[in-house]
């Protein structure tokens, strides 16, 4: 008995035009395509036509999540006053 054919098993693929991924993503075309070329995000270029799998523009939206705690060099000065203002009120 052989395993069955990944192949047929997947489910089709859905494809996203570059105006639906950049949307998906909520940015621009031009900085879809920025993402494309410096080859962040995976597309496929069928003739004149560009196409993005909605599987890969996930996975990117999932690799770019911000990890809680790894902004604090945004707001460097907060964290200071923040403790200082604590010292204050405990005398």
């Amino acid at each position: 008995m052989s395993s069955p054919d990944p192949e047929a098993v997947a489910e089709p693929i859905q494809w996203l035009s570059t105006a639906e991924a950049a949307n998906r993503l909520g940015i621009t075309p031009r900085t879809l395509y920025r993402f494309i070329d410096e080859g962040q995000l995976v597309a496929y270029r069928f003739g004149r036509v560009i196409r993005l799998k909605t599987n890969d523009v996930d996975a990117f939206i999932e690799a770019c999540r911000i990890e809680p705690g790894t902004l604090e060099h945004l707001y460097p000065d907060s964290a200071v006053s923040d403790t200082s203002a604590t010292d204050d009120s405990a005398t």
